[in-house]
């Protein structure tokens, strides 16, 4: 398979933001202990909204560090995500944002009797690649820039 452009490489990106339901989640506490979940997201086409419990380590990592490291897909396909974070409290969560999440990944943390929290993730920076040849130009997105617009 060739390599593929920068072109081709947000488009298949945003494809798989635009289709994908889970995300693996990567964040350290503050003294730096590393944590790994996989959680479902919604894409709304600048960020992707996740939910977690508040006392979770992801929850409370999120909530401290404010950054988080995401990734789509898997060795041979992989969006790598960093990302700034925003702690939504469910409280103050509009409630069309809300049913849109629910809708598209089939989880309804507002009815839960465990406290939890959305967690905003806007880009930072996006790269992607699937093999060795796609190493070179594999940055997507710098500063908050798609770098094909």
């Amino acid at each position: 398979m060739e390599p593929r452009d920068l072109a081709q490489r947000t488009t298949d990106t945003r494809s798989r933001l635009e289709n994908d339901v889970d995300v693996w989640v990567g964040t350290a506490s503050v003294d730096g202990v590393p944590h790994l979940r996989p959680l479902s997201f919604a894409w709304d086409g600048t960020a992707l909204l996740i939910s977690t419990p508040e006392a979770s380590p992801t929850g409370r990592n999120l909530a401290a560090s404010g950054r988080a490291h995401l990734a789509l897909g898997h060795t041979r396909d992989v969006v790598v995500i960093e990302g700034s974070v925003e702690v939504i409290p469910i409280a103050e969560l509009p409630q069309e944002v809300g049913d849109a999440f629910a809708a598209r990944t089939g989880f309804e943390p507002r009815t839960l009797s465990t406290t939890y929290a959305f967690y905003r993730v806007t880009p930072v920076e996006i790269q992607a690649w699937r093999e060795v040849d796609e190493l070179s130009g594999r940055t997507l997105m710098r500063g908050g820039a798609w770098l094909a617009d």
